[in-house]
């Protein structure tokens, strides 16, 4: 039997937001596009998707405005975050917060620092060293003490997520040729 994907209670803005993002994978399509990834093949790489859900999601991200498609010039389709999108990055953030506190007994597997002054991010994404709340595009993204990386051959979008960059820049990895 297949599950309904509308909530009865759309009165609840907690149900109307969870038909948005509480699908299996939509929320790691989220967490991926704040790492830089854009492309539909490195989203593909990264999360081990089927194919035909990740265009299911994306399609479904695109028509509630939490991503844009853009058709690039040279016939690349690339996913961006919107203002919408963005939005999320609190909510993002708590999950990946309450994951560290309850599933990473080795420390956090990434952390977040201002990128301006280095200081580490608190969970109400707060700059330890100057105190002000930290917009998106200056959190720097890197490795934690909980970090294992893989025993396999990194792809170059993993590479380039596993080395610090800030959220919201772009992964340029060169395309697969056909």
């Amino acid at each position: 039997m297949t599950l309904p994907n509308t909530y009865a209670d759309r009165n609840c803005p907690l149900a109307r937001t969870l038909e948005v993002v509480g699908e299996r994978w939509t929320l790691l399509i989220v967490r991926d596009a704040f790492y830089g990834v854009r492309r539909f093949g490195d989203f593909a790489t990264q999360l081990g998707i089927p194919r035909a859900v990740l265009t299911s999601r994306l399609k479904s991200l695109v028509q509630e405005g939490v991503l844009t498609r853009d058709d690039g010039s040279a016939g690349g389709v690339e996913y961006r975050l919107t203002a919408k999108g963005i939005a999320l990055w609190p909510v993002v953030h708590s999950l990946m917060n309450w994951g560290e506190a309850f599933y990473s007994p080795d420390g956090p597997k990434r952390v977040l620092r201002h990128d301006q002054d280095g200081g580490l991010i608190d969970p109400e994404g707060r700059c330890q060293e100057c105190g002000s709340v930290v917009p998106v595009p200056e959190i720097r993204l890197e490795t934690g003490p909980g970090f294992q990386p893989s025993d396999s051959v990194q792809d170059p979008v993993s590479t380039a997520i596993n080395t610090p960059r800030r959220l919201l820049e772009p992964i340029s990895a060169p395309r697969a040729s056909r």
